[in-house]
């Protein structure tokens, strides 16, 4: 699904040049749970824009579905990220004014395959998948954190992307809270989703059963997890 060679990205800024990443290559396949962990400033966060199309590499060469993505316009990228792609951030980004069915509408009101007509059963198809179909009608505002990242989740989810992109999902959250949503995410990978990950906590990384490690903008280690975290009693162990 996913393959990257030699992938670098720099910054400008003045005279003064900043390689974030400096030659990462490594291949994800469809279904897999990918954690991609390194500490602050190893080009981690800016490895997942360039993996979800939110910014491009400098030099280097990534393919998504067989697809490269320097041969893609901004706007066929755009479409891509809208009907393939998911998203679950650190801060939910999340309308707190709007109901629970709203925010997981927002993705639906902008694709081009989805019949308005098919919305309101894939919205509650979603909520259903994270456990708050009670909480349809409520304003996010209303939520405690843990309930606004799984609806979070369902936003993502609602469009039925290939890959889900989880950025720092457990940050803002205790660690009961945090265990839930990683218990989803899980659950979600089983089901044939494909799951990437940035993080920096090794807890929430051992969801995954595959790790990434970055450092100094290049891949230090690629290995299985074998003991993966399977539910929150071995996550409070």
């Amino acid at each position: 699904m996913i393959a990257v060679q030699d992938l670098t990205k720099d910054f400008r800024e003045e005279d003064t040049i900043t390689q974030a990443l400096r030659g990462a290559s490594f291949e994800i396949k469809k279904g897999e749970f990918v954690a991609i962990m390194g500490p602050s400033g190893s080009g981690k966060s800016t490895l997942l824009h360039i993996l979800s199309f939110l910014d491009r590499p400098t030099s280097g060469s990534y393919a998504f579905s067989g697809k490269r993505i320097d041969e893609l316009s901004d706007a066929e990228l755009a479409r891509v990220r809208n009907e393939e792609m998911g998203f679950v951030f650190q801060s939910f980004n999340l309308l707190s004014r709007s109901t629970v069915y709203e925010n997981i509408e927002i993705p639906l009101l902008y694709s081009r395959t989805i019949p308005p007509g098919n919305r309101r059963q894939l919205i509650e198809n979603a909520v259903s998948s994270v456990g708050l179909t009670e909480k349809l009608h409520t304003e996010v505002g209303r939520l405690s954190g843990g309930q606004k990242q799984r609806v979070a989740i369902a936003r993502a989810l609602v469009n039925n992307p290939s890959v889900l992109f989880a950025d720092e999902p457990t940050g803002n959250l205790d660690s009961k809270s945090g265990a839930q949503v990683m218990e989803i995410l899980q659950r979600l990978n089983r089901e044939g989703h494909t799951v990437i990950l940035v993080t920096h906590e090794t807890y929430t990384a051992e969801f995954a059963n595959r790790l990434i490690k970055l450092k100094d903008g290049l891949v230090e280690s690629d290995e299985r997890i074998k003991n993966q975290r399977q539910s929150k009693e071995a996550f409070f162990k």
